[in-house]
């Protein structure tokens, strides 16, 4: 239990980071869709080109996070030597990329028709260059059990590229109608969408400086055996990581290529991409569960292993990802005011792309079988697998569907590969998973997901009032079942 509760506080630090981060970057949706309207098609570029951002930096990482912590926590390696190696085998593949990437920029620009914003893409290939040189030493942090300096880092990179946003977007404009010479020798009024790739380069720069220390202390030499058994290890994780950001960026990256009219499909992908911003708060939480459980899981495999706390651990992950999704739901009436009002239709893909991310984190969870036993080409096969269902229904049904058959895809390709890893990860790795208790926690939260869009009454007030009594029934539920208040930090003190 006492591994339980060390996860719940790294994960609560991450999460706080995550979580937090992310809630202040929802300060920038608003300002995105206030500023780019929908119909401008000026929020599809921005999620059209980080969608390859994505995907590269899976590439230039190279699965070297997971394969770092996997030999760090090895008994017989130096946790120093095996950081050296993987930030030097990093760090070179990101150099090699951006020296590429410029030299052959015009032709990369035209293949993805942004002929006439070559800068754009060069400053995509800067920032990603350096954001995967940075993972890094952001996993050595992980390693050495050093979430403040971790979240200090992400939340200043987050609160630094807001300010840069809003003085671009906001401050800039109005100054540059009502006191130009302030700012017209360097801001140009229709380059709105380049100042957000401007403002991300500035901060992925300014972030480097806080990565000397952990620069620093070591010796940068390349143990070629140890190299080896690291990339022998990571690629297949490369392979499945690759795919699996795939299955999370493809419709995105298709989008243009899917339409005649390549306008409107930039349209449908601005109106997608920020109504999935709303259920970005399932995401939040996968993501800094994984920040904490992938150290967690290795370290107690190198004191002897618990399968009883990975099951545990994945039914608490399901509990908790259940409420998330309700809670979204709930409160959907005020939650959609996060973007502007022209973005609305969309917002029937938020419990679609809710239920990938549930699906996504159980997937995560069963992922350690192939992880733990070395036999990581499995998730390559899983992750090609995913991606095929996901690419196939996007260019099947998205022509004629628009964005709701990219949730739709989304969700079946995750669902497919979960189910594939629990019963073949039964065979090879078998964990007990309480599978019951979950069952039971799945069927209240549909009963009480159904009762939410039923039951709608007119009055606002009312509605919410309704809603966040249905919730009460499913955290009741969690404390009589699972969650006793007396087994609450701080709150146990004072119940009895």
């Amino acid at each position: 239990m006492a591994g339980l509760k060390s996860l719940a506080k790294d994960t609560a630090v991450y999460g706080l980071s995550s979580i937090l981060g992310r809630f202040l970057n929802y300060l920038l949706v608003p300002l995105y869709t206030a500023v780019l309207s929908a119909s401008s098609g000026g929020y599809g570029v921005v999620a059209n080109v980080y969608a390859y951002t994505a995907l590269i930096l899976v590439l230039l990482t190279f699965g070297m996070e997971t394969g770092f912590f996997r030999f760090a926590n090895k008994q017989e390696e130096d946790p120093k030597r095996v950081y050296a190696n993987a930030l030097l085998f990093v760090g070179g593949l990101s150099f090699l990329f951006w020296a590429l990437g410029m030299v052959f920029l015009e032709p990369i620009a035209g293949f993805m028709e942004y002929p006439d914003h070559k800068d754009y893409i060069a400053m995509m290939m800067t920032v990603v260059a350096l954001d995967s040189f940075q993972s890094i030493p952001f996993a050595y942090l992980r390693y050495k059990k050093r979430p403040i300096k971790f979240a200090a880092v992400k939340l200043l990179n987050i609160a630094g590229n807001i300010f840069l946003n809003l003085f671009f977007l906001l401050l800039c404009p109005w100054l540059y109608v009502h006191a130009p010479s302030t700012v017209d020798w360097f801001y140009n009024p229709s380059y709105q969408v380049g100042y957000i790739f401007v403002s991300n380069l500035m901060m992925s720069s300014f972030q480097m400086l806080f990565f000397i220390p952990e620069l620093r202390g070591f010796s940068y030499r390349i143990d070629c055996k140890l190299m080896k058994k690291m990339i022998s290890y990571s690629f297949p994780i490369l392979i499945f990581g690759l795919v699996g950001i795939l299955n999370q960026t493809i419709d995105k990256m298709i989008y243009p290529f899917l339409f005649d009219d390549r306008h409107e499909g930039l349209v449908q992908l601005g109106i997608f991409s920020a109504c999935s911003k709303v259920a970005l708060v399932m995401a939040m939480f996968t993501q800094a569960f994984r920040y904490a459980y992938e150290p967690f899981v290795f370290g107690l495999k190198k004191k002897g292993d618990d399968q009883k706390m990975y099951g545990l651990v994945m039914k608490f992950f399901f509990i908790f990802a259940l409420m998330a999704f309700l809670v979204i739901m709930a409160y959907m009436d005020i939650l959609r005011y996060i973007i502007a009002s022209d973005y609305w239709e969309g917002l029937v893909v938020v419990p679609i792309v809710m239920a990938s991310e549930i699906f996504k984190g159980i997937y995560f969870n069963l992922s350690f079988w192939y992880k733990l036993t070395d036999e990581t080409q499995w998730g390559a096969y899983f992750s090609l697998v995913g991606c095929a269902v996901i690419l196939l229904l996007n260019v099947w049904l998205v022509p004629q569907y628009g964005y709701i058959a990219s949730a739709w895809a989304s969700l079946a390709g995750y669902a497919l590969i979960t189910i594939l890893s629990y019963v073949i990860g039964q065979k090879h790795y078998p964990v007990h998973y309480p599978l019951k208790d979950m069952a039971i926690y799945l069927l209240l939260a549909a009963v009480l997901f159904v009762l939410i869009l039923v039951i709608n009454p007119e009055n606002l007030i009312l509605r919410l009032a309704f809603r966040t009594l249905l919730l009460f029934v499913f955290i009741g539920y969690v404390l009589k079942k699972d969650l006793p208040l007396r087994t609450i930090p701080i709150i146990g003190r004072f119940a009895k």
